[in-house]
């Protein structure tokens, strides 16, 4: 019995290592959230509302990523456990993408609708820069994609979405 108890917490453990390399994502309560990181979003954002939040591996570091809503704005925040803010995830309209990047999109995907729009921020030293565009589409064929564009119009990255709710 007691073998078989050791086989599965080892089998347990293995899944749960694998999991966090790939950098899943694990709900976290908001009031679990460690202060640091908490008043890191508060210190950026400080009229925002916390909604959301959850712990994962990226690149062998845990991260925390918060979503918070400021002025109708959703915005998801990632932290090192320290508070320190490495990215910006903010949610922005169609209209408020710059023109290249609406001309390619466009020509590349014609008749799409657009389900969600995020600008991509870098944070660097309390320095934002953009790093570019993520844009959940839907084609006319009903399939959706999520793709990555600079502000210039290249596209960096496209995923297939199918099967996933907005927002995964």
């Amino acid at each position: 019995m007691q073998t078989t108890v050791t086989w599965l917490g080892a089998a347990l453990l293995l899944v749960s290592l694998a999991a966090a390399g790939r950098g899943e994502e694990e709900k976290v309560v908001l009031d679990k959230v460690p202060k640091a990181v908490r008043e890191g979003v508060k210190a950026r954002f400080p009229d925002a509302k916390a909604t959301d939040a959850a712990k994962e591996t990226e690149d062998g570091k845990v991260v925390y990523e918060v979503t918070i809503k400021n002025k109708e704005q959703t915005i998801d925040v990632t932290l090192t456990p320290e508070g320190e803010i490495i990215k910006i995830e903010k949610e922005i309209g169609k209209k408020d993408l710059p023109q290249a990047v609406s001309k390619v999109l466009e020509e590349k995907y014609p008749k799409a609708t657009y389900k969600i729009v995020e600008e991509i921020n870098k944070v660097e030293k309390k320095k934002e820069t953009l790093e570019f565009y993520e844009v959940l589409l839907e084609k006319a064929d009903k399939h959706r994609l999520e793709v990555q564009i600079t502000a210039e119009g290249k596209i960096v990255n496209e995923e297939n979405k199918d099967g996933e709710k907005d927002g995964e």
